[in-house]
């Protein structure tokens, strides 16, 4: 094992130079007890709906050292995304983080270069990229890293910045000379968040059911959508903002300055006349490097379909 360290100090200017907003350093160990206890009994309360996959890999996405064997620490980074032109009200909605490129691709690109710098630095350091694309705690590990803190909608929030924000990690083979220290919960006694909830699926202070959430219903649910919580996703037809657009940080948000995560035009430009038309190759072309592929063809149109019902229902009123 390496016994050479890396300088935090040198890894955080190297992050803001390749465009992250915030970066900070965690010791490589297993999560603490009260992560484990509680991601377990959410697993058993079915809180996962039919995301099975979050019960693989166990023991890797409870110790980043099974996961990437030799890591010792974990740089977690951040790149906003607030939008700086938002979709008008009476438009079907789609999620913020959906609106520019295709985050996996926008910051796993830009943590492969900060690797690849930081090797020009210490040629002997090796590492792995991840970006929502492996069984790692990337909300958890940001905290750590003192990024931010958790919410009460499960979401980090990032001081004086808000909670609109792609998070990455690089797993690297090196010790830091310094690693950065947790920030305490500053939610107070705020519930906005969950009192926005439509759907009721943040059932309590970090408790959220993912079977009631809209983002699960409009993207990963691969069946039905109920027709009891249909009429409550409104004009929504890809995720949904209003755990984030109702956090008082949010007063602290900037647009986001990454060229790749502006407003894609091809999207704003769509009205419901268009979805409610929307082709197979249309689908293809609009959203060509779009975060929005998540959700097959039949599945957008799905979404469609019950947020026309929703919005015909409300104009007949």
């Amino acid at each position: 094992m390496n016994e050479e360290i890396i300088a935090n100090s040198m890894v955080k200017a190297e992050a803001k130079r390749l465009g992250f907003d915030i970066c900070g350093l965690a010791h490589a160990e297993p999560v603490d007890k009260h992560t484990s206890s509680f991601f377990d009994n959410w697993l058993n309360e079915k809180k996962n709906a039919d995301m099975d996959y979050l019960a693989n890999y166990h023991d890797k996405r409870l110790d980043p050292r099974v996961l990437v064997e030799g890591t010792q620490t974990i740089i977690s980074v951040a790149l906003n995304y607030y939008p700086a032109q938002f979709i008008p009200p009476t438009e079907y909605q789609i999620a913020w983080y959906a609106y520019g490129k295709d985050y996996h691709e926008v910051v796993k690109q830009r943590l492969q270069k900060l690797l690849a710098e930081l090797q020009t630095k210490y040629p002997w350091l090796t590492g792995r990229a991840f970006c929502d694309t492996a069984p790692v705690f990337e909300r958890y590990w940001a905290w750590k890293a003192g990024l931010g803190w958790i919410g009460k909608n499960c979401m980090l929030i990032i001081p004086q910045a808000g909670p609109c924000f792609f998070l990455g990690e690089l797993f690297i083979n090196a010790k830091a000379d310094e690693y950065d220290t947790p920030l305490p919960d500053r939610c107070g006694n705020c519930t906005r968040c969950l009192d926005s909830c439509p759907t009721g699926a943040l059932e309590a202070h970090h408790e959220l059911n993912a079977s009631k959430c809209i983002n699960y219903l409009t993207i990963e649910n691969k069946s039905g959508i109920s027709p009891e919580i249909s009429p409550k996703i409104g004009n929504s037809i890809y995720g949904c903002n209003k755990c984030q657009a109702v956090c008082p940080w949010n007063k602290f948000a900037k647009p986001t300055g990454t060229p790749e995560l502006q407003p894609n035009a091809s999207l704003l430009s769509m009205h419901k006349e268009d979805w409610n038309t929307l082709t197979e190759e249309q689908y293809r072309q609009v959203l060509r490097h779009s975060a929005m592929k998540r959700a097959k063809y039949s599945a957008l149109k799905r979404n469609i379909v019950a947020a026309k019902k929703n919005n015909d229902s409300e104009d007949s009123r």
